[in-house]
């Protein structure tokens, strides 16, 4: 199934992942899990390899469909795997995930691999949304996984430090709760919105994730400006946690966009940070995406 080629920097052999390659991929992919991450299943491995994700499936949708290759040792065992894909609306090409043990000759043939298959005279974007792989995981834990940051880096990517991803344990002992709140089920993403509203007027709102494996998502509060200062933001942490908790979660996760510059209020995230921190959720690493052009 697809030519075998080689990686010139490496000389490992790639071909076309294959269905027999199922078990090897899932413990790479495992291999670099991070607290707060559920267990890569057979499942969540189809879904990744037909390109599709219940988190950014919007951006997607978007791309042709994915390829998935691996790399191997002369022996034919597995070593890693790489999947990618271009976006036909601007001719841009993705690296959406890629896994090889942290082991820098693995990582450094992916990599070389995926460039030359795209075509290194396009310009190339690599960990910029989540796939099915992971539970909301939109860019690479630069901290857990240094070697590929470094490949990347080495192979002419840029790399953007755009997310703070946090971690708690349920129940957090503290919190103050909405006194006034409306939940309803929302799809994009699959979970839960709350609102607290004076009268018709939204003041502050969070939504949560459906929690897999016992972990939920946190995936964002917002508090207008008008309404800010007031503590609602607290408020709707103490009851996002106790509702995930609700529906069956241990953990929490969390991801705080906090790449905005400190001194803009309307897009500092400096106090919620502060929030967060106070509350508990330990900082577990920071996500980074990567661009390369030509």
């Amino acid at each position: 199934m697809g030519s075998v080629t080689t990686g010139p920097a490496t000389g490992l052999p790639a071909r076309r992942y294959e269905a027999g390659d199922e078990a090897a991929v899932l413990s790479l992919a495992n291999a670099d899990r991070i607290t707060g991450q559920p267990e890569t299943t057979s499942a969540m491995l189809a879904e990744a390899l037909a390109g599709r994700s219940p988190i950014d499936s919007g951006w997607w949708a978007e791309l042709d469909a994915p390829v998935t290759d691996v790399v191997h040792d002369p022996a034919g065992t597995v070593l890693g795997v790489v999947s990618y894909a271009v976006r036909p609306s601007d001719d841009t090409g993705f690296v959406l995930w890629l896994h090889g043990h942290e082991a820098p000759a693995v990582v450094g043939a992916l990599i070389d691999h995926a460039l030359a298959a795209l075509g290194r005279q396009r310009t190339v974007s690599a960990f910029e949304f989540a796939s099915a792989l992971s539970l909301g995981l939109e860019g690479l834990p630069a901290g857990h996984r240094p070697v590929t940051r470094a490949g990347l880096e080495a192979a002419g990517f840029s790399g953007r430090n755009l997310w703070r991803y946090m971690h708690a344990e349920l129940p957090i002992a503290g919190l103050p709760h909405a006194s006034s709140l409306t939940v309803r089920d929302c799809e994009e993403p699959p979970g839960k919105r709350l609102e607290m509203r004076d009268g018709g007027e939204l003041l502050a709102e969070a939504t949560i994730g459906r929690p897999v494996a016992g972990i939920g998502v946190l995936w964002w509060i917002s508090v207008t400006p008008a309404a800010r200062g007031r503590g609602l933001g607290q408020a709707l942490l103490g009851s996002s946690v106790d509702l995930l908790r609700g529906l069956g979660a241990r953990e929490v996760i969390l991801f705080v966009d906090d790449d905005a510059p400190a001194d803009d209020p309307e897009r500092s995230r400096a106090a919620a940070n502060r929030m967060y921190d106070r509350a508990g959720l330990a900082q577990v690493d920071r996500l980074f995406s990567f661009s390369r052009r030509p």
